[in-house]
C-alpha cells in the first residue's frame, strides 16, 4: 500500500482540503483585537434593515455595545450623550452605539430621537466577534484599529479620559 499523500483516495483528499479551508478561515476571522472597518456578523439599523458598522466610523470613534435592559448601561448613557454633545463639533469623531439583543421601541424610549443612529446586534454576533461578553463595553477605534477597550460602566466625563480621546483627535 502506498502511504504518500498522492495515494490518498478522494474522500481523504476532500477531508484534508476542508480542514485546510477551516484553518485558513480561523486564521483570518475577526477577533477581539481586530478592525471595525468591515465587521463580520449581522447588524440592523433602526428600521430593521441590514447595516454595516464601517461606514458609521470616523477616524476616531467609540463603538459602544450596550442594551436598554442593562442597568449599568442605562446609568452610563447620560455621560455618553454629554460626551457626544461636547465633541459634536469634531468632524473626525463619532460615537456608534450598538444595542445588543434589544428592541427598537425600548431603545427609543430611553434615547428618544437619538435612537435613529443606533445599530442593533440581535444575537450578539458582532459583539462576541470583537470580544464583548458583558455589557456595557466600549472600544476606542482609531483609523480602524482598536486602541483601547473599556469594560463596564465608564465615566465619560472624566477629564483624563476626555484628554486621551482628544489626543487621538489631534493625531487623526
Amino acid at each position: 500500500m502506498n502511504s504518500s499523500p498522492s495515494g490518498l483516495g478522494l474522500p481523504a483528499k476532500l477531508v484534508l482540503g476542508t480542514l485546510a479551508v477551516c484553518a485558513l478561515a480561523a486564521l483570518f476571522w475577526p477577533s477581539g483585537g481586530g478592525t471595525f472597518k468591515e465587521p463580520g456578523g449581522f447588524l440592523l439599523d433602526a428600521h430593521g434593515r441590514p447595516a454595516k458598522l464601517g461606514p458609521m466610523l470616523a477616524p476616531v470613534s467609540l463603538v459602544h455595545f450596550w442594551a436598554s435592559w442593562c442597568p449599568p448601561c442605562i446609568k452610563e448613557t447620560p455621560d455618553l450623550q454629554k460626551l457626544a454633545q461636547d465633541f459634536g463639533d469634531k468632524k473626525n469623531f463619532a460615537i456608534v452605539m450598538v444595542a445588543v439583543q434589544d428592541r427598537e421601541d425600548k431603545v427609543r424610549g430611553l434615547l428618544g430621537p437619538g435612537a435613529d443612529m443606533v445599530l442593533y446586534d440581535p444575537k450578539w454576533e458582532v459583539a462576541n466577534r470583537y470580544g464583548t461578553d458583558k455589557l456595557p463595553e466600549t472600544y476606542l477605534v482609531v483609523r480602524g484599529t482598536v486602541v483601547k477597550k473599556f469594560v463596564g460602566q465608564t465615566d465619560w466625563s472624566n477629564p483624563a479620559l476626555r484628554a486621551q480621546i482628544t489626543s487621538y483627535l489631534g493625531a487623526s
